[in-house]
């Protein structure tokens, strides 16, 4: 399943001799990281998960507190990513303490994970030519979406990490040790992102169509990814891969994923179409002519959104890869016509900026904060500003929460620092109809309240508001504050992860 052409172009080149061309790679790779990199320091936040499924397990694992959700209470989450992100948040804590290092040098090594993917892109395309390698690896290392989810600490951006450089071993000619590594590489990639399965299957049948004996080299890889998520799970405590066996059975079987929403079965052609707006007939005529080059990846790409669009719950984050393995082969036929214009001596020597520029151009139209990508770039961002000022609240000594959701906050350890955090919520059991008189009772165990503003007349009386943010979809909260001490006795039964555990979240 794999293109014919990097046999008979004139341009083509193997991996192995491929050495000099890495001037312009390591170019490309700047670039890459001059685009990257700040928006680690950006505070948006994609989905909540990044936070309370990856970031606060890994600061729980350095002895810190902090906010559990149902996923780790009922034990459907797999430590591996935690553990792998352990090192960056300890590093992050050490050298700016608090909790917002720990956040910033989390996402860094995550943007730093994502150039695998230009590394990739080049080296598929060096199969063809050097011009295929450039073009690629360029729009990989531009192109909006790719950029956008490269600091985020989601599992789907780290699996593609993992993916790419796979499907780069198991394409074209193949060894023993590349079967090895491959195998090892998708398996891995299962354990971060199970959903991610049929692709992956479908990557992994690409060396076996017509030589089913590259299976066991394969499957010897994927042995050794397997056995080292299994000593990490047995780490925890936990049975190894019970996990998934608990994940499945809730959210496939009991369908508990429906419960955060339902979205019908072509919404992600929908996703697509509104973010790639008016550039999206162009970008499928490229991908219709590169889809020759690596139709292994446009394969897996198409069964992966098949998979997820027959799942009731939908997220723009589940397609990634899609998005990236079907961007890269649309850059590879953007390469063919930059190859066809150069036979025309006119346009020889325009023909690659033009096509690059057009890529940029593109990308930063897309990306603009004031079209469909706006609600991406700023989700979570006011809830930051908010909790960074509380961070530097010297007089803080507890918050709580009233009618905001916890899932508009960077995490309990980042918001509050440590102090005790309560939660007053309009869905918890123990609190319906009685939220303004249950504020005034408890009021003594905090003196902050993250409310929005239009609740001021029913939080108590010695709380005055002081700043407020936007949240977009969301509305607006603001920290109200009053004088004095705190009793944390107080508190009662109001302690965050008590109420997460009566309203089941």
């Amino acid at each position: 399943m794999t293109s014919t052409s990097a046999d008979t172009s004139p341009e083509a080149v193997d991996i192995r001799t491929s050495a000099g061309w890495f001037h312009p790679l390591a170019a490309l790779l700047l670039l890459a990281l001059a685009v990257r990199l700040p928006l680690a320091f950006w505070p948006n936040v994609n989905h909540p998960d990044e936070i309370f499924q990856y970031l606060e397990p890994a600061w729980r694992m350095l002895g810190h507190d902090g906010i559990v959700t149902w996923e780790w209470r009922d034990g459907i989450r797999n430590w591996f990513l935690p553990t792998l992100l352990e090192g960056p948040v300890k590093l992050g804590d050490w050298l700016a303490p608090g909790g917002a290092g720990a956040f910033i040098v989390a996402r860094l090594a995550v943007a730093l994970a994502s150039l695998s993917i230009v590394v990739s892109a080049w080296f598929f395309g060096a199969r063809i030519s050097r011009t295929h390698a450039i073009v690629a690896s360029f729009v990989a290392a531009i192109w909006f979406e790719l950029v956008y989810f490269a600091p985020h600490t989601l599992s789907e951006p780290l699996a593609t990490a993992l993916i790419l450089p796979a499907a780069l071993l198991l394409t074209g000619r193949l060894t023993r040790n590349r079967l090895v590594i491959g195998g090892a590489l998708l398996a891995l990639a299962l354990v971060w992102r199970f959903q991610y399965g049929p692709a992956i299957a479908v990557i992994a049948l690409g060396p076996c169509w017509k030589q089913w004996r590259n299976v066991i080299p394969m499957v010897a890889g994927g042995l050794v990814a397997l056995s080292l998520s299994a000593m990490v799970d047995a780490a925890h405590g936990v049975v190894p891969f019970e996990w998934l066996i608990l994940n499945i059975k809730q959210n496939l079987l009991q369908d508990r994923a429906s419960e955060f929403g339902v979205s019908s079965t072509i919404v992600y052609l929908g996703y697509e179409s509104v973010i790639w707006s008016g550039a999206t007939l162009l970008l499928l005529c490229a991908l219709w002519r590169g889809s020759r080059h690596v139709p292994l990846l446009v394969v897996a790409a198409i069964v992966n959104i098949a998979f997820h669009s027959a799942i009731a719950h939908k997220e723009y984050r589940f397609i990634f890869l899609s998005v990236v393995l079907l961007i890269i082969a649309a850059a590879l036929g953007s390469a063919d016509w930059v190859q066809a214009m150069r036979t025309k001596p006119a346009w020889r020597r325009w023909a690659l900026p033009l096509v690059a520029g057009g890529w940029a151009l593109i990308s930063l139209t897309l990306a603009d904060a004031s079209g469909p990508m706006r609600d991406n770039w700023m989700r979570g961002t006011g809830m930051a500003q908010l909790a960074a000022q509380l961070r530097d609240d010297g007089e803080l000594c507890g918050a709580a929460i009233y009618v905001t959701s916890y899932h508009l906050l960077p995490g309990r350890e980042r918001l509050v620092g440590g102090a005790p955090l309560y939660a007053f919520q309009l869905k918890d059991p123990l609190a319906s109809g009685r939220l303004p008189d249950l504020a005034r009772e408890h009021e003594a165990a905090f003196n902050r309240i993250l409310a929005p503003p239009e609740t001021a007349s029913e939080l108590p009386s010695g709380f005055s508001r002081r700043a407020c943010a936007e949240m977009g979809r969301d509305g607006a909260a603001c920290i109200f504050a009053r004088k004095g001490s705190c009793d944390a006795a107080a508190g009662g039964s109001f302690a965050i992860n008590d109420v997460l555990v009566r309203m089941n979240y």
